[in-house]
């Protein structure tokens, strides 16, 4: 018996998992949905609103780290993290970018609510951490970060 070649086992390969997919056995597009009215706003309270929460209050609860100054704007690395229980998601907003929310994360009771993420800031700016909490509350903390070289075409 003759072993396949490269070009028939490739072949074969496509075959199957088009009929895996015709089947429904594959999944589509795996992505969560992309709230793109939240990520049009402004303002960090348009961005809060944007996304189902009230007046976002500060609180001593939820915090927000990041380097005091950043030497390049495009990769500045911020986290947002709260001790509270019950957080639903925690967002991250530049309050100077031409957009403000920068980034949401989704929280289960299974993940830990700290997160990092490295973001773009044009200037100098107040960055907001926002935790959005189960009952609609949205409680926030805030840094300012002096930006050495913008990172949004500057």
């Amino acid at each position: 018996m003759k072993e396949p070649t490269r070009r028939e086992m490739l072949t074969a390969s496509a075959k199957v998992a088009s009929l895996l997919a015709a089947a429904g056995f594959l999944p589509g597009l795996a992505h969560a949905a992309w709230p793109q009215a939240a990520f049009e706003t402004k303002s960090v309270a348009d961005a809060v609103k944007a996304l189902g929460g009230s007046a976002p209050v500060a609180s001593g609860d939820v915090t927000v780290t990041g380097p005091d100054i950043a030497e390049n704007g495009a990769v500045v690395p911020v986290g947002a993290a709260t001790t509270l229980a019950g957080a639903k998601r925690l967002l991250l907003l530049v309050e100077k970018n031409p957009n403000a929310l920068a980034a949401v994360f989704d929280l289960t009771d299974a993940v830990e609510p700290n997160i990092l993420a490295r973001v773009n800031m044009a200037q100098t700016s107040n960055v907001y951490a926002v935790a959005m909490m189960a009952d609609g509350r949205a409680l926030f903390a805030s840094k300012e970060i002096k930006v050495t070289l913008g990172g949004c075409g500057g």
